[in-house]
């Protein structure tokens, strides 16, 4: 048995907070491997610190934001001026107020709030000033392997697997696939597997469009409803049909077209072409 296992054994983990503690020790190095002595780092969610502790030793800086009382006095054995640790939910912190940096975000977060989470910290497709998103680097990510799947797809993927998720991750980034984590990986075992993502940001949007916030809206139109055309899917979100009829028309679009199948660039184009119309 692991010395990882042994200590998690010990902390009283709480479902509700969908608390699986990583005790994988190749699965541990591998993530602090991504880290290197130039980083500031924030660690999401750090938990009893198996991780922490191995990036502390490699990091320039290390700020953790956890929300557990008991994580929080788990933590106090990191004893070094380069750890900063914050009591706090992170959807409630802004990365400006910690430093005025690039932060590399290091996270193995509860899978329920996995999206709210990167919308925080990458902000919508219309949020092209987002704070945050300006002040991160990298994020290496700790997520259930449906999610990690969902991340790196695109219109050539099962269309289950391609949706809003990908397209607001990846509208201002790039992401790959690290490797999968068996569920055994972890205490107390989930019932899935897991998948260690990266997710790097770019310094501007995938596309260029003159209204972002439209854009938005017909994106979030086009993926309403699974398995539902884009001429219905587009009228269901209030588009004036003469306007949908004349954008499809226009594009050489068929009606039973699905908005599944359209890459980021083509519901851009889609997007400007029913700006045009409506």
């Amino acid at each position: 048995m692991s010395e990882y296992l042994l200590r998690a054994k010990l902390f009283k983990t709480k479902k509700r907070l969908g608390q699986n503690f990583l005790v994988d020790e190749d699965v541990i190095n591998t993530i602090a491997g991504e880290v290197s002595q130039d980083d500031t780092v924030l660690e999401i969610g750090p938990g009893a610190g198996f991780v922490t502790e191995n990036i502390v030793n490699r990091a320039k800086k290390v700020y953790a934001v956890e929300l557990d009382e008991d994580a929080i006095e788990a933590l106090q054995h990191i004893k070094t001026e380069k750890f900063h640790l914050i009591h706090n939910d992170i959807l409630k912190v802004q990365l400006k107020d910690l430093e005025d940096t690039k932060f590399k975000v290091v996270a193995n977060i509860p899978y329920y709030i996995t999206s709210p989470i990167l919308a925080h910290l990458l902000g919508e497709i219309d949020d092209l000033e987002n704070e945050n998103r300006k002040h991160i680097s990298e994020i290496i990510l700790m997520v259930q392997w449906e999610v990690a799947q969902r991340l790196v797809a695109n219109e050539k993927s099962p269309s289950k697997q391609y949706g809003l998720l990908s397209i607001l991750t990846q509208f201002n980034a790039d992401v790959e696939l690290i490797q999968k984590v068996g569920r055994r990986s972890f205490y107390p075992a989930p019932k899935v597997d897991s998948a260690l993502v990266r997710i790097t940001v770019n310094s501007k949007p995938k596309v260029d469009v003159q209204d972002y916030t439209f854009l938005r809206k017909v994106v979030k139109a086009c993926f309403a409803t699974r398995r539902k055309n884009l001429k219905n899917s587009l009228l269901n979100a209030g588009f004036a049909k003469d306007a949908v009829l004349k954008t499809l028309s226009a594009l050489n679009y068929s009606e039973n077209t699905r908005g599944e199948t359209l890459s980021t660039e083509k519901l851009a184009e889609l997007s400007e072409e029913l700006k045009k119309n409506v």
